[in-house]
């Protein structure tokens, strides 16, 4: 069997690797409407279960493709058939913790497929470690912790019940827990920081596309008026603005200092700042957009927004805020005060979400959100023109 090319440090995303992500849009999709559907916050602790397995997929295999190039021979066959496995799984989604009566067994259909998944990525890496021993010691080690993890979720999937959401918490938390720990000071290869930047960035657009979309689809479910025109672009707004605090500096500024890095300290900042630090940014869009979708579904209502939306609106988006600082910390070495001060505003308001009109609530997270991006664009005007002209 011919050796998977190794990659170097001027590789870069490829067309097969944006077509690759595709499937995951859809199931991010799928996340947020079984939530919507649910609409309860036991829906959204089980629809973040869910996002958990599909973020643990997805990075996963951009490790993968920091390491070789995906989009040739085997590796380009084995990634098509995790397409095939994502989407399965994706289609399980509405059945993941209730199976439908008349058909295959849902939780049971996406607990095998994420284990088909995780197969898949360690057998693929195997091949494209090659004849590197300490990296293929660390693979022995992520292979024990997704052994046991993957035993917890099938387990899970096969009790049902009130049951299964502990036993999958338990699996995420072996399989990346153990990961996490064996990986901080570990052998894994970052070839390419340009590539591995790059991706993540993708993903953040991917989820941000998401959220455009569940706006879409909130908005479709009303006669065109006034107020969904105004509700659909402060949701457009919204997305604007966290696209802004992201892709506008922070991004570029972090590529910048991880292209800086080499070795084991190229792989450590990878694996906090990247693989686990960017769950937070994702898992925040996915709550904003349902509470967008929320807002949306009930944009002519004049009483109080709730509990349930408020909380995804206002709190989604203060987790992408400590998720984006916490980021940058990591990577950076600082803390962005102005981002942390606007998530401690956002939560502080849940409360006054909770009891105001819907469009009122939305309006008033645009308000905050536009605020914090002109702040920091006028305060730190200098540093940012240097560091976009510098990109």
């Amino acid at each position: 069997m011919p050796v998977a090319r190794v990659s170097d440090e001027s590789h870069r995303v490829t067309t097969f690797e944006l077509f690759f992500d595709l499937v995951f849009v859809f199931a991010f999709t799928q996340v947020t409407g079984f939530m919507a559907h649910e609409h309860s916050f036991h829906g959204v602790l089980q629809g973040m279960i869910i996002l958990g397995l599909l973020w643990w997929s997805w990075v996963s295999f951009s490790w993968l493709a920091n390491q070789t190039h995906v989009d040739e021979g085997l590796m380009r066959f084995g990634l098509s058939a995790v397409m095939v496995a994502v989407f399965i799984a994706a289609l399980a989604i509405p059945e993941a913790f209730a199976d439908f009566a008349g058909g295959l067994d849902g939780p049971l259909v996406l607990a095998v497929s994420y284990v088909v998944i995780r197969i898949l990525h360690v057998a693929l890496y195997a091949h494209a470690a090659g004849d590197d021993q300490p990296l293929r010691r660390q693979l022995a080690k992520m292979t024990a912790a997704m052994v046991l993890g993957s035993i917890l979720i099938i387990t899970g999937a096969v009790v049902n019940g009130p049951a299964q959401i502990w036993f999958w918490v338990a699996g995420l938390l072996v399989d990346c827990g153990l990961t996490f720990l064996t990986s901080r000071r570990g052998d894994w290869r970052v070839h390419s920081a340009a590539h591995w930047t790059e991706r993540f960035g993708l993903i953040i657009i991917l989820a941000l596309g998401e959220s455009i979309v569940a706006i879409g689809v909130g908005a479709s479910q009303e006669p065109v008026s006034v107020p969904i025109l105004l509700g659909a672009a402060a949701g457009i707004m919204l997305s604007l603005g966290l696209w802004w605090l992201y892709f506008d500096v922070t991004a570029i500024a972090a590529e910048h200092r991880f292209a800086a890095l080499r070795g084991p300290a190229r792989a450590s900042a990878a694996v906090e700042a990247y693989t686990y630090l960017h769950l937070p940014l994702v898992a925040g869009i996915v709550l904003s957009a349902l509470g967008v979708e929320d807002v949306l579904a009930h944009v002519e209502d004049t009483e109080g927004f709730g509990a349930l939306g408020a909380t995804a609106l206002f709190g989604g988006t203060a987790l992408y805020l400590l998720g984006n600082t916490a980021f940058w910390r990591r990577v950076g070495g600082e803390w962005k005060t102005w981002r942390l001060g606007a998530a401690t505003l956002l939560l502080v308001l849940i409360p006054v979400a909770v009891h105001i009109a819907p469009l009122a609530a939305l309006a008033l997270i645009v308000v905050v959100v536009a605020a914090l991006v002109a702040v920091e664009s006028l305060r730190y005007a200098t540093s940012r023109t240097a560091i976009r002209t510098s990109h």
